[in-house]
């Protein structure tokens, strides 16, 4: 029987706040980035000029933009990568019957509680060239000394590791919550008959955690383009040599340093397009894969 809500105004008020504050955080700037986008701005922003698409042109004929966009699906297929598979090991770790679990669940979830600057400050010291712990220890194990400040590649590679534990926690999060819905019946079943413990995770587990898996996908793809200003900001300002200039930081760089706010609202307007097509690419092909049992 469909039940009529009594208050036709209250659920328009209660979702009144969220409305209001998209509309000003995301859809005004978006329009104004599109608008901007044509336009070739003053430094102080008092002059504007009607360029057409002479930033979009710009954009493509710049072989920094392109190294930055080849920078940025690597970062961002690595944190992906890393991000869902050591959160989905170390989550069935978590959902075992062990001593002290709720300590041991604690300790891997704050990760994500804290800000992409302190994540960044934490990774920028333990591995600093010259009092860094985890140089120190490389150093008197191996003979060998990091340096990842004149590395690029060697930055690139820190950069993902601590992108990657910075997400750790929010995987954890939802993959023990997915471990937590699967049937113990089902589980079961299998030992009776014989099956061992790779083929359930496999055969059973996974299959029922693809809807938690494709979700995780969608949200670690969207923060490895989006959301890790503040880390590479306070680790790397993107170098060295543009090592780790992805492409939001990149944005930053011409839009609030170099004062080109055209130029930069064009990026801005094709990173969106082109995030939203991987997402739709995404939600196309990869959800085949998902099994909702």
């Amino acid at each position: 029987m469909q039940r009529r809500f009594p208050n036709k105004v209250l659920p328009y008020l209660l979702v009144s706040p969220s409305i209001v504050v998209v509309i000003i955080f995301l859809v005004i700037p978006t329009i104004q980035s599109l608008y901007m986008s044509f336009f070739r701005v003053s430094p102080f922003g008092d002059r504007l000029i009607f360029v057409k698409f002479y930033n979009f042109t710009k954009l493509f004929k710049s072989t920094d933009y392109v190294h930055s966009l080849l920078i940025t699906l690597v970062f961002a297929a690595a944190v992906v990568a890393l991000g869902i598979t050591i959160g989905l090991l170390i989550s069935v770790v978590l959902n075992q019957r062990l001593k002290g679990l709720n300590y041991y669940r604690t300790l891997f979830i704050w990760t994500y509680a804290i800000s992409p600057a302190v994540a960044g400050t934490i990774w920028a010291l333990m591995f600093d060239p010259s009092s860094g712990p985890i140089v120190y220890i490389i150093k008197t194990l191996f003979n060998v000394k990091l340096n990842w400040m004149m590395n690029g590649n060697l930055a690139l590679v820190i950069v993902i590791i601590a992108a990657s534990w910075k997400m750790l926690g929010y995987n954890i999060i939802f993959f023990l919550a997915g471990l937590q819905t699967i049937p113990e019946e089902l589980l079961e079943a299998a030992s009776i008959d014989g099956a061992s413990s790779v083929r359930k995770f496999f055969k059973i587990t996974l299959p029922l955690l693809s809807p938690t898996t494709f979700f995780l996908l969608i949200m670690n793809m969207l923060y490895a383009f989006f959301q890790v200003f503040g880390l590479i900001d306070i680790m790397t300002k993107g170098g060295p040599g543009n090592a780790t200039e992805v492409l939001v930081y990149k944005l930053y760089r011409d839009g609030f340093i170099n004062l080109d706010t055209g130029f930069a609202s064009a990026q801005s307007v094709v990173l969106f397009v082109f995030v939203a097509i991987l997402t739709a690419l995404q939600f196309k092909y990869a959800e085949r894969r998902v099994f909702y049992g």
